[in-house]
């Protein structure tokens, strides 16, 4: 029973650790990558479609991303659908394409980005920290239940809180690695 609390906790650490990664990826640096238009919505026929579902999505080069949508009419939905994201894009239609620059960053972004990394990375502790209570809660249940004994509770608590502390000690490497990223210029 407590092994199998320890690998339900430990699955639900993962995807909150893997969440993390996803929304750290979409700060954005200097650099462009494909990824950063991932969760952009388009308008297609009346239906929000994601933006890779209308188009092909590629690096023109380390500050460039282009958008080739498949069809032509969709040219004035994505554009206009990329410049109302929250990214701060602005993009240009060119031909049959359009061309996403990557602006530099400024220093005082770099510091509000730095600080919204932060916060990312405190979201990401207080749930593994309530991943961790709801595992303790489990167990004292199962106490309460005589389903298990009181040194296999105490062992079982120590166990999820050396995962936690894993896990914590992963999102402050990611934490410190893009603070990192943010400020090199």
């Amino acid at each position: 029973m407590i092994a199998d609390i320890k690998k339900a906790t430990e699955q639900k650490m993962q995807k909150s650790l893997e969440a993390l990664k996803a929304d750290l990826g979409k700060v954005r640096t200097g650099r462009a990558h494909t990824g950063l238009l991932d969760h952009i919505t388009v308008d297609y026929y009346g239906a929000p479609t994601l933006l890779g579902q209308v188009s092909n999505v590629s690096l023109v080069d380390a500050r460039t991303i282009s958008v080739a949508p498949w069809e032509k009419k969709m040219l004035g939905a994505i554009e206009k659908a990329i410049r109302n994201s929250d990214l701060g894009l602005n993009p240009v239609t060119v031909g049959e394409m359009i061309r996403v620059p990557m602006p530099p960053l400024t220093e005082e972004r770099r510091r509000d980005l730095t600080k919204v990394v932060k916060h990312e990375a405190e979201t990401a502790r207080v749930a593994m920290r309530n991943i961790r209570r709801d595992a303790n809660t489990h167990l004292k249940d199962l106490l309460r239940e005589k389903k298990i004994a009181e040194d296999e509770e105490r062992r079982g608590q120590d166990e999820i809180q050396k995962l936690t502390d894993r896990y914590i000690a992963e999102i402050d490497k990611l934490l410190q690695a893009k603070e990192v990223e943010l400020m090199a210029i």
